[in-house]
């Protein structure tokens, strides 16, 4: 990558901003010649003013290196899904849905719960907020120790560190998509 496509990244995020020059100096206190020098590609900056510059626009560092978006690497084809499937545990296999995984701020599984089964004998419990829609079949899931009954179509969010498990107690399998947030936005959200 060349220092003028992070330059014009730095640009378009403190214009997106409203900053001038001027504002943003003062903001990351580095020198409104450094910045112009950056943002025209003259500069090589330092991981400390690279790390001043994503603070002062509320961003995580690695979106400054994110310039052009192959949009091929947006899409995941059905046949094309990754799988995760649990140690020691054939009652569930997660698909991967979101594409570019790693850059996403989100993670978006299907998971399938086989009959009879749930997916931990004891509890998840982790730093994701997360967002479960119950797509086919009926879904016990029990939060800390209290079990509810959700249906196809039914929507529950689990913020992060709330111990939590599914179950299905019926013959058929169940499918449940989740929505989870990456670590370092559910903790920004949760500072804020």
């Amino acid at each position: 990558m060349t220092n003028y496509s992070l330059g014009n990244t730095v640009l378009e995020y403190r214009k997106s901003k409203g900053y001038s020059i001027r504002e943003f100096s003062e903001i990351t206190g580095l020198s409104t010649s450094l910045l112009s020098q950056l943002e025209r590609g003259l500069a090589n900056p330092s991981l400390h003013a690279l790390k001043a510059i994503a603070k002062a626009l509320n961003v995580p560092l690695f979106t400054l290196f994110i310039n052009d978006v192959d949009h091929e690497s947006l899409i995941v084809r059905k046949e094309e899904r990754k799988k995760i499937y649990r140690a020691n545990n054939e009652h569930i296999v997660y698909d991967i849905l979101t594409p570019d995984f790693m850059k996403a701020n989100v993670e978006i599984l299907m998971m399938d719960l086989n009959a009879k089964s749930q997916t931990t004998e004891s509890y998840y419990k982790h730093n994701k907020e997360e967002i479960a829609i119950v797509m086919k079949g009926t879904a016990h899931v029990v939060l800390e120790d209290q079990e509810y009954v959700l249906r196809e179509g039914d929507v529950i969010r689990i913020p992060p560190y709330l111990k939590h498990k599914f179950k299905n107690n019926t013959d058929e399998i169940v499918n449940v998509l989740f929505v989870l947030t990456s670590p370092s936005y559910a903790q920004k959200n949760k500072q804020e």
